[in-house]
């Protein structure tokens, strides 16, 4: 699935490789954070807008950037459910 995005306000789309959503349960008996927290695992490449990688974009990346990008994938799964 491709999503278009921006990079340091350069228009590219994101390719995603894995989205992994499993929502906590916040019970006393959880054995683990990640049982009790949920855990909320993403991966991503940035291409350019023809839909080749673009790894010298990928590098220009910020946590701004990362956290919206992250959003808009989630977004995308909810909607897509």
């Amino acid at each position: 699935m491709n999503i278009e995005s921006r990079v340091v306000g350069i228009p590219c789309l994101i390719k995603v490789g894995r989205c992994i959503v499993k929502k906590g349960n916040y019970s006393l008996r959880a054995e683990t954070p990640d049982e009790y927290f949920g855990v909320c695992e993403i991966e991503f490449e940035v291409l350019d807008r023809k839909g080749y990688p673009a790894p010298w974009l990928e590098r220009k990346l910020t946590d701004d950037d990362t956290n919206r990008i992250e959003t808009q994938i989630l977004e995308y799964q909810d909607d897509d459910c």
